[in-house]
């Protein structure tokens, strides 16, 4: 896998700038340089250090109250990677789940779980997380909630596609007649042979629930104002878009690479985990 992934050019920065991120994240009390909610009335919208009038100890500026930038962008790598992380782990466990038992057992299983899949696809993804937020209300537990009901779909089809290829394969079979049951049929069988899919479905999602979590802080429907949010962060900034650029500029660039790299990252796993592509 490693000597597959140093191959890889863009894999191997994806996965370098997820690394970043990760670090960035669990070390934020150490590495943010000011508290993300002390305010500065004095010296609100400053430029960044290398801007005339910037200053070196606020090298990213500072915002409409005067809170260090850099640091809020630094503690918003919390947010969008614990919910990113988390709704999607979750996700993948209840779509799999879902998916595997609506596969295997087929019949009325199948015909329920894919009508309820075929009524959640039918709304626009975001219109859906809206309606669920604006239901539950903000809170980071909430959001991981929406990640959740938004998400399992995309594992469910992927895991019962799997599973109604090889459920009728012979070591399945044989399985069987030796009296295996289902569950054991399940966990050891099917799940372990779905996981490869199931893996790089999961390096993809993750990037979408991170512009889920910063589209509904924008919108005001993510987790509490006072907590530092990427997605906030642009949402405060647009009416100084003319006399402080900065405040969008920064935050934006940090959502976009962050997406970006695990992108990168999730195309080189689909690639290493398709047995159909050579990646020796």
């Amino acid at each position: 896998m490693w000597y597959s992934l140093k191959k890889s050019p863009t894999g191997m920065i994806g996965l370098t700038f997820l690394i970043l991120f990760v670090v960035m994240a669990v070390f934020a009390p150490q590495i943010a340089p000011h508290d993300p909610l002390e305010q500065d009335l004095l010296n609100m919208s400053a430029p960044p250090a290398w801007m005339e009038e910037g200053s070196q100890e606020h090298l990213l500026g500072t915002d409409n109250l005067g809170r260090d930038l850099l640091s809020r962008v630094i503690y918003g790598s919390r947010i969008s990677i614990g919910i990113s992380i988390t709704g999607t782990i979750l996700s993948c466990i209840v779509g799999t789940f879902l998916g595997t038992l609506a596969g295997y057992f087929g019949k009325w299983v199948d015909t329920l779980l894919g009508r309820i899949m075929d009524i959640q696809m039918s709304f626009p993804f975001m219109l859906l997380a809206i309606f669920i937020v604006a239901i539950l209300g903000n809170g980071l537990f909430n959001i991981v909630i929406v990640a959740i009901l938004t998400s399992w779909v995309r594992f469910a089809r992927i895991a019962r596609a799997e599973v109604l290829n090889i459920r009728s394969m012979e070591y399945i079979d044989a399985v069987r007649a030796l009296g295996g049951a289902n569950g054991r049929i399940i966990v050891r069988h099917l799940i372990p042979n779905i996981a490869s899919s199931v893996i790089v479905i999961a390096t993809l999602e993750m990037s979408k629930i991170v512009l889920m979590e910063a589209s509904l802080s924008f919108l005001g429907l993510g987790v509490p104002p006072q907590i530092p949010t990427w997605g906030r962060m642009l949402s405060d900034s647009q009416q100084y878009l003319q006399t402080a650029p900065h405040l969008a500029i920064f935050p934006g660039i940090a959502i976009t690479m962050l997406v970006l790299s695990m992108n990168m990252f999730g195309d080189w796993v689909r690639d290493y985990l398709d047995p159909k592509i050579d990646t020796d």
